[in-house]
């Protein structure tokens, strides 16, 4: 299925341009005309997203961070984070709740929230050539 809306954007891994990769996709899906409560599930699947891409993928580098959002007829939104990073040498171990290579300052929660948020979370990593993250959720109409 082509989606029949969809954009790009990439920023610096810096920590303070979570909330424009954050913003820009929620803005980008407000015309699926979401409920908020479905716009607010999905910023925090995105942020999560993008704050492992620049805390783990990148470590204590700087690099690119790379959104693609797209929105398909049956109000099917993907949104893919990607990194160009360090990249999870074991996904599924990563993906458990609790686990972190960020320090102990890291809840390790990242996956599962986005997993709580989304209706699928799909993560593809090659090490020492990043990582990937594709979030799904499909937003019902409002009534």
């Amino acid at each position: 299925m082509k989606p029949i809306n969809q954009a790009q954007i990439s920023f610096s891994s810096n920590s303070v341009n979570e909330g424009f990769g954050r913003a820009a996709v929620a803005a980008f899906l407000a015309q699926l005309d979401p409920t908020i409560a479905d716009l607010a599930d999905m910023r925090t699947a995105v942020s999560e997203a993008v704050t492992n891409a620049i805390v783990h993928g990148y470590r204590e580098k700087l690099g690119t961070v790379y959104i693609c959002v797209k929105i398909f007829e049956n109000g099917k939104a993907v949104v893919r984070v990607r990194d160009k990073g360090c990249g999870i040498p074991d996904v599924k171990q990563a993906m458990e709740p609790l686990f972190t290579t960020g320090g102990q300052e890291r809840a390790g929660l990242g996956f599962a929230v986005m997993q709580s948020f989304c209706d699928s979370v799909r993560v593809t990593s090659t090490v020492g050539r990043g990582t990937s993250v594709t979030l799904t959720k499909r937003f019902e109409p409002k009534e």
